[in-house]
């Protein structure tokens, strides 16, 4: 269901039950009820046990619903029963919970509840058991606000998000621990900060977790074997005995001396380079880093179950935040993976499993159907006589093809940090070479098949990355290592079989480098490659170093200027795939599909590169799973040579749609590119840019600077006007500047402290080095430019919140002298600012503005001079005239706030937003589109105008 579609079913549910519940009659209906109608279950009754059985001081007692995949046990009670009364039971005053506590005891271990709930019909208290104080906390919804809250028991029936919320607590547990023993052992080096130290420490840290992981995970073959044999040893010996170990864990044992001590014998040879470099160094150990290693990291803590996809991230607090910041790193979490991966392979690849398993379930039932008849005769003799026999092998066959299909497919991230893209989609492949499994061992089993097959095809030597930091390379190898250990197991438990997990394979996939310097061809042949993808670094040509600008310019070789750093990824991918079948996804800065750049460099890639768009996301908020959260507005662009199979698909928030045509905004239109325009396309009043002072700051008065100056010289008054750029506009702040145009220069010769200012508005004009500033001191009364109107105007920040459904415009009186930081419209009307603060210009706006970090940054060459006006007849332009007026007086009923209160999402004045809408209504209606278009559809449509417009 939709998001949409679940909450209206939550509501009838709740308006179906209202009032009623009792615990033996309706426990069944209710649940039942609620799993299929409110969570969208199909056969509930296959997912739920009711009165399931359990053992309890020497009887047989039961629990109300259990859910078995999910762990989630339910203890129902009469509506109206109070949920903290103590009733009797087995000798006890138990309340409900503490009775479904003592239930989930009595269970075996592998059915342990991992949630319960407690209800009464109207009630709904919710207790995740692997939260520290899950006895007093709990989530509480009532039957009456299900509608909202329908979302928040999704738990009951995703089996796959608990796993993936676990493995993320651990995971970050895990970090948190990483981070701690990182910080203390660094101090106990001479020189903490050099490079060599550092690098020491990157790796012995790696190769902790790798070993307090390896003896949980059972690659070591002994629980917590790691960490018993450190604990053997004084303090002061401690980082000796593991140099030791790690020597003993890089030989072969027919290589080892023969008279090494048991202890250090039973460890196994690990291989894979891991512990090769000998010559690093590892400080003397304290107490502290002692118990921290021994008891809290091995003893204390489980690490089988970490997520290597956020390996990464685990280790992010033992990276300078510096060396973060100028590599413009950020880790992902696995939903944001999946926003890529899933669109450019995993999905069609899905669908080719389930088209071949629905295949094979209809062959293999058919089948066992037709030997069920057959029980006295010989089965394997009558099987191989019928002609489904054979389509059962045939299928087989082809789910074999299929996991040639998985092996044969090879991936590159180009700017792989820790591995994360590499690694969820080893697991994704992994998971599904898994599905296959089940089904061929089934098969084999039914039949009694004979002859050996490979369990495992994919394997990690499919991987290929570049990655600049020494640290991260050795993380994402080590992932990918956890990765094939985790799934491992997972396939032995499937085809009953033990498969040695050591010594691990030598791998040397991921390449440290500078990603634009290095030939990616040269990392892994284009013959050989499928897909590329990642997340190279966001860096905005602001911040980019004097080194990341040339290796842009080596990159992408197109003479641009103020384009942001992966832009040099795009560029070398849409070399490497021509006259191949890749396919490519990164994710960007949402910069890249917006204002100037966008012509700068998708003209040139679709023109010279011959790319076309396949899939994007449009702009989102990213979230890392970093201990210090990233949050960056982000987009995700697939591209290709090759002619599209599937569907384009455009991904906009929760809704996605099927487009002829991708274009470099992420827009369903042809491929346009809005550049910059001197003058409207349409029949509309100039906007430019406010007055220009170039006065070092003198001409500039705050309230206080001005109330002095009238006190003293009262004749300068009349000169003396209010000073509004962006921020004074849109939050109400007030400063204020000298206007001197046409004073009597008796009244400016008796102004001594103005005259000083004048002074200095001089020399700093003849000290710049421009000329034509210069000639300004000459002039040294006026501003530089003087574009101030003579009547009321309307004025628009250049930038402002992205948070705002609206950017704040309005009208303001000629008294108002707009500064630099705000672009005018003279002579402008209600009809103007009508269309102006429509939807439909803030979403034109929203596709071709630039950014300022992530905020709004409106121009009149780009955004306004190139916006497609509408031809409203005069009944309509009369509807958005009377709109325009009602949302300015919705304003003026507010008169103590500010734009930026009024235009808060959170703090909008209903009557204003009421306005707001009448007035989207209004303009929709005069440019023909329907009134809930999406905007990436009025976008569409706009650049279709846009296009007719500059043809014509």
């Amino acid at each position: 269901m939709t998001d949409k579609e679940q909450k209206k079913a939550a509501k009838a549910f709740a308006e179906a039950w209202k009032g009623k519940g009792d615990e033996k009659q309706d426990t069944h209906r209710f649940w039942i009820g609620f799993l299929q109608k409110v969570l969208g279950l199909d056969n509930a009754d296959e997912h739920i046990m009711f009165e399931k059985p359990v053992k309890y001081s020497g009887h047989t007692t039961y629990i109300d619903a259990y859910i078995p995949e999910t762990r989630v046990l339910i203890e129902q009670k009469s509506i109206g029963l109070d949920l903290d009364k103590k009733e009797p039971r087995h000798g006890e005053m138990l309340t409900p919970f503490e009775q479904a506590v003592q239930y989930s005891q009595k269970l075996k271990l592998s059915d342990k509840a991992r949630y319960i709930i407690v209800s009464n019909f109207e009630t709904f208290r919710i207790h995740d058991l692997d939260k520290d104080g899950f006895e007093s906390t709990y989530d509480e919804i009532k039957l009456c606000d299900l509608e909202k809250e329908c979302h928040r028991f999704g738990f009951m029936i995703d089996k796959d998000k608990q796993v993936l919320q676990r493995e993320m607590e651990i995971s970050q547990k895990a970090g948190i621990l990483v981070g701690e023993l990182y910080d203390a052992i660094r101090k106990q080096y001479d020189d903490p900060d050099s490079k060599e130290t550092l690098r020491s420490l990157n790796i012995l840290c790696v190769r902790l977790v790798f070993c307090l992981y390896a003896e949980d995970a059972g690659i070591f073959g002994i629980h917590e074997m790691f960490g018993q044999y450190l604990s053997k040893f004084p303090v002061k010996e401690v980082n000796v005995r593991l140099q030791e170990l790690f020597e003993i864990l890089d030989q072969k044992k027919e290589d080892r001396y023969r008279f090494i001590s048991k202890e250090l014998a039973a460890f196994p040879y690990v291989n894979g380079g891991l512990f090769s470099e000998k010559d690093i160094e590892i400080p003397p150990f304290t107490d502290e880093i002692v118990d921290l290693l021994i008891n809290k990291a091995s003893a204390g803590f489980d690490w089988s179950e970490i997520s290597p996809t956020i390996f990464g991230a685990m280790f992010e607090s033992t990276l300078n935040p510096d060396t973060r910041r100028t590599g413009g790193m950020h880790y992902t979490s696995i939903e944001n993976i999946h926003k890529v991966i899933d669109p450019l392979f995993l999905t069609e690849l899905n669908e080719e499993f389930d088209a071949l398993e629905k295949e094979y379930q209809v062959i293999f039932k058919e089948l066992q159907d037709l030997l069920d008849k057959y029980l006295g005769q010989n089965k394997r003799k009558f099987a191989g006589k019928t002609a489904k026999v054979r389509e059962h092998d045939e299928i087989i066959k082809k789910l074999e093809a299929f996991r040639d299909k998985l092996a044969s497919l090879t991936f590159f991230d180009p700017a792989c940090g820790s591995g994360n893209f590499l690694t969820e989609t080893y697991l994704s492949l992994r998971r599904l070479e898994n599905k296959v499994l089940k089904i061929i061992t089934n098969g084999s089993m039914i039949l009694n098949a004979e002859g050996e097959f490979n369990p495992i095809k994919v394997n990690i030597s499919q991987f290929y990355g570049i990655e600049i930091n020494d640290f991260a390379v050795k993380v994402a190898q080590t992932a990918l290592w956890i990765a094939e250990s985790q799934m491992l197991y997972e396939t032995e438990d499937i085809i009953g079989q033990t498969i040695d997990f050591l010594p691990l394979k030598s791998y040397t996939n991921i390449v440290e480098g500078n990603a634009l310097r290095i030939d990616w061809g040269s990392v892994v042949p284009k013959d050989k490659l499928s897909y590329i993808m990642g997340n190279p670094p966001f860096v905005g040509y602001t911040y980019q170093s004097k080194n990341q600008k040339t290796d842009l310019e080596n990159a992408v070789n197109i003479g641009a200027k103020n384009i942001d750093y992966v832009v040099g990824w795009y560029y070398l991918a849409a070399k490497l795939i021509q006259n191949t079948e890749i396919k490519v996804a990164f994710v960007s800065t949402n910069s890249i599909s917006q204002g100037e750049q966008v012509s700068i460099v998708w003209k040139s890639l679709f023109e010279n590169y011959n790319i076309h768009i396949d899939f994007a996301h449009r702009t989102f908020r990213w979230d890392s799973e970093a201990s210090l959260k990233a949050h960056v507005h982000c987009v995700i662009i697939g591209f290709s040579l090759v002619e599209n199979r599937n569907d384009k698909l455009l991904f906009d928030n929760e809704a996605v749609f099927i487009a002829n045509n991708i274009n470099a905004y992420l827009v369903p239109t042809e491929n346009i590119f809005i550049e910059k325009r001197t003058k409207p396309i349409s029949d509309v009043p100039l906007m430019c840019k406010g007055s220009q002072p170039t006065d070092g700051g003198n001409f500039i008065l705050t309230a206080e600077e001005k109330d002095a100056f009238i006190k003293s010289y009262p004749e300068i008054e009349p000169y003396i006007k209010r000073y509004m750029g962006a921020d004074e506009f849109i939050n109400n702040r007030f400063r204020y500047c000298f206007w001197l145009k046409n004073i009597n220069p008796s009244v400016l010769r008796k102004c001594k402290p103005l005259l000083e200012r004048i002074d200095k508005v001089r020399e700093c004009r003849e000290a710049s080095p421009k000329q034509a500033t210069k000639e300004w001191a000459k002039q040294p009364t006026l501003f530089t430019e003087d574009r101030q109107p003579e009547s009321n105007y309307i004025i628009v920040p250049s930038v402002s919140s992205e948070q705002r459904q609206y950017v704040p415009i309005g009208f303001v009186t000629s008294d108002n002298v707009a500064s630099n930081l705000v672009l005018i419209i003279p002579n402008a009307e209600l009809y103007h600012f009508g269309i102006l603060t429509s939807t439909a210009h803030m979403a034109w706006m929203r596709v071709i503005c630039g950014r300022l970090e992530m905020r709004y940054r409106y121009s009149n060459t780009i955004v306004y001079n190139n916006f497609p006006w509408c031809t409203p007849t005069d009944e309509q332009k009369a509807k958005i005239e009377q709109t325009a007026q009602a949302i300015l007086d919705a304003r003026a009923l507010y008169p103590d706030c500010s734009l930026a209160d009024l235009y808060d999402e959170t703090t909008m004045p209903p009557e204003l937003r009421k306005a707001h809408q009448a007035n989207d209504k209004a303009v929709m209606q005069a440019y023909g589109f329907a009134p809930d278009m999406p905007e990436s559809e009025i976008v569409a449509e706009l650049m279709k105008m846009y296009q007719r417009l500059t043809e014509g």
